[in-house]
């Protein structure tokens, strides 16, 4: 699946590249824990990720002239899901790459029958909480002191998505 970035208000697009997502295979595992390492002060091992790329969860990429720009992990227990981890390289932030990879994700989640997803978010990662808003997520809880270095509270969001994998507004 290839993903366009979106348009801006005038209505040409955020950067003339072209994002691939795709299924992350045991080749990616490198590139992707280097970009954890980078986004987050609490990364996931490359173990963790090698064991994302054999036991059947979602698992996707985004490249960009043959480099992971980002990835976002995901698992489904009967109708729901959730997205455990998502990070873009600081090169392709804010050029649709983490759009895009949500976009892809909730489509795979929709089409395993998956019909509300959730994830955690840092209270103060409000990038990333203003793309989930925009992409149909909205707040239904908080955990305290969920993160660790820092510690910081975790705000819950949760979004329907239709058969189709889009989220549903309500």
């Amino acid at each position: 699946m290839d993903a366009l970035p979106p348009r801006r208000p005038n209505g040409r697009r955020a950067t003339a590249a072209l994002y691939r997502i795709r299924p992350a295979t045991a080749a990616d595992v490198r590139d992707v824990t280097a970009i954890e390492r980078v986004v987050f002060s609490d990364p996931w091992s490359q173990g963790d990720f090698g064991e994302c790329v054999v036991s059947g969860v979602t698992f996707l990429v985004a490249e960009a002239h043959g480099t992971v720009a980002g990835y976002v992990v995901a698992h489904a227990a009967a109708d729901e899901g959730e997205i455990l981890n998502l990070g873009v390289a600081e090169a392709h932030r804010r050029r649709g790459v983490g759009g895009a990879l949500v976009t892809a994700v909730l489509a795979r989640l929709g089409a395993h029958g998956v019909r509300v997803v959730y994830l955690e978010v840092r209270d103060s990662n409000t990038g990333a909480r203003r793309l989930y808003e925009s992409l149909g997520f909205s707040e239904v809880a908080r955990r305290a002191r969920y993160y660790r270095r820092p510690v910081e509270d975790a705000v819950v969001l949760r979004a329907a998505i239709g058969a189709a994998g889009a989220a549903v507004r309500r």
